[in-house]
């Protein structure tokens, strides 16, 4: 790392490591490298496409701890600093520090100082700032040392300030299941190949309908051991990651484990697809890492398993929506055909009503936003009675008010709210429309009439409640999907929407769809016909009402 790139939100703090209780080190070289475990057994070229900065938030040996009161405050200072050093460069913002024992279940002055961070909107900046990326670490269960000593897996709430709906919050599951290490032996990984990692934390315990999914993604944690007796717990480097060391001459490779290393293999994966991409939003990064993400056999089994939606939302609190890929992220491929929207649509807007001479203002709901999903609809009925899986990611950033109110009501917390919908198979056109949007005009003679029910997906619409990223998949037949080629982004309420002041309620806001379309079942070539239709203006027209 550049000397100058190595920066501290105290002037008097030292930029390097504590040799005590390194931390940062550790970060960067999975940060920049991922695991070394693989790549210590080979001996390629390892290309690089992104390069790291540091700004150090903790106190440096001999110095006082933070003010809770000021977290907020120093992780704004440090990313101001970031980009003041580099003002022309790109990045993601990986932070694995969270306030040990305190539940993120509501908002708080750090984690609303993150979301406005993301969205622009944080002290100091004007509108010219960029959107801005974060990760954040869910926080760890605490490593105990008998089996007993553990609670379940409500009693460990994911931390503060990870609660923050922009960021992306980034919990662990482990494949490490090999114990190598001196006098272990008779010694079991205590979590199963592709399970939720031991230091994992999860939002169970958080009121359903109000507070975001969290983590949304999970990557690896590391294990730990069970004693041949199943009773007493430890940790060992063998089932852990392998990672830079700060003491370079004494230990250059150390292990490290814990959500703090499940949060820099995500950031790792956001920086070389924003160098894939370096068109692509904030927003869109973070929609394409949620959608390429997919349940392990022991998440999905557990899903499989779950005695209806509400359960299955419950599930996602633990685990997320899985495990995210590069490979995934980056695939448009034969077999799996990806259509990506970035845009910019205006929720609300002001509306003046006359009566008896008299003018009244009031805000109400503006724009909706129409996809046509270019589907290739004679090949679906070719495979009618197939299964297809249409996965969907809403992906947007929101301005926070955090007031004591507002931590506990979505409406309240969030400048505007967006939803997505999709056409029924059953619907025509005018249906949907009229569905959505009740102003939509009918034909003459033609009576609006109630929406089909929508089963198939998921976790079914009532899991989109809080939060600024919505994913969910919905599996059906060849027949049926050939039928579902709409699909709407449709504001909700949103604190903008109670401001009167035209330069408030009738803000422009920033969005990211992603919609892919996977045939497990057989061997089809779905991405062709489609990229046929719509060659050679590639885009996917868009329509907006009013």
């Amino acid at each position: 790392m550049a000397e100058a790139d190595l920066l501290t939100a105290n002037p008097d703090w030292v930029p390097s490591d504590n040799q005590a209780a390194s931390h940062g080190t550790e970060m960067a070289g999975l940060v920049l490298h991922g695991d070394l475990f693989a790549a210590l057994q080979d001996q390629g070229e390892r290309p690089l496409r992104h390069r790291l900065e540091s700004v150090r938030i903790m106190p440096a040996d001999g110095f006082p701890p933070n003010e809770p009161a000021r977290l907020g405050t120093i992780t704004s200072t440090a990313v101001a600093l970031a980009e003041i050093q580099n003002p022309d460069s790109d990045r993601v913002f990986c932070m694995a520090i969270t306030n040990e024992d305190v539940s993120g279940e509501r908002g708080t002055s750090w984690s609303a100082s993150v979301d406005r961070a993301a969205i622009g909107r944080m002290e100091g900046d004007d509108t010219s700032a960029p959107h801005r990326l974060f990760f954040i670490s869910a926080g760890n269960v605490p490593a105990v040392m008998n089996f007993a000593d553990l609670q379940s897996l409500q009693h460990y709430p994911i931390e503060d300030p990870a609660q923050a709906w922009n960021a992306l919050t980034v919990g662990g599951y482990t494949e490490k299941q090999v114990i190598d290490d001196d006098g272990l032996d008779g010694y079991q990984p205590m979590a199963p190949m592709g399970d939720l990692s031991p230091y994992s934390r999860n939002s169970l315990a958080w009121v359903q309908g109000k507070t975001p999914v969290k983590p949304e993604i999970v990557m690896e944690a590391g294990n730990r051991a069970r004693s041949p007796n199943g009773q007493g717990l430890i940790s060992c480097p063998s089932l852990e990651l392998l990672t830079t060391g700060s003491e370079a001459d004494r230990l250059p490779i150390v292990n490290f484990a814990a959500t703090s290393a499940s949060t820099a293999l995500a950031s790792r994966l956001a920086a070389r697809l924003k160098a894939d991409h370096p068109d692509y939003w904030p927003e869109t990064i973070r929609a394409l890492m949620v959608h390429s993400a997919e349940w392990t056999a022991p998440m999905w089994q557990r899903l499989q398993a779950a005695q209806g939606l509400r359960e299955k939302q419950r599930l996602a609190r633990c685990f997320g929506y899985g495990v995210p890929s590069y490979e995934r992220a980056t695939a448009s491929a034969k077999e799996h055909l990806a259509l990506v929207a970035q845009q910019t649509i205006q929720p609300y807007k002001k509306k003046v009503t006359i009566k008896d001479g008299k003018k009244t203002y009031s805000v109400g709901f503006n724009e909706c936003h129409y996809y046509p999903l270019p589907w290739p609809k004679a090949l679906l009925e070719q495979y009618a009675d197939n299964d297809f899986i249409l996965k969907v990611t809403l992906s947007y950033f929101i301005e926070p008010n955090p007031g004591r109110a507002a931590a506990i009501d979505p409406q309240n917390y969030q400048s505007f709210g967006l939803r997505f919908d999709l056409k029924r198979s059953q619907e025509t056109e005018i249906q949907f429309r009229t569905g959505i949007n009740a102003e939509e005009t009918l034909p003459p003679g033609l009576v609006a009439a109630g929406r089909p029910t929508d089963s198939g997906w998921e976790f079914g619409p009532s899991n989109i409640s809080a939060g600024s990223i919505h994913y969910d998949q919905w599996t059906g037949s060849g027949a049926r999907l050939a039928a579902r080629d709409l699909i709407c982004v449709k504001p909700v309420s949103g604190w903008w929407k109670e401001r009167s002041k035209t330069v408030v309620c009738e803000q422009q806001a920033r969005y990211s769809l992603i919609v892919t379309l996977v045939s497990p079942e057989v061997d089809i070539d779905l991405y062709t016909p489609v990229a046929t239709q719509i060659m050679p203006a590639v885009p996917v027209e868009i329509e907006s009402t009013e």
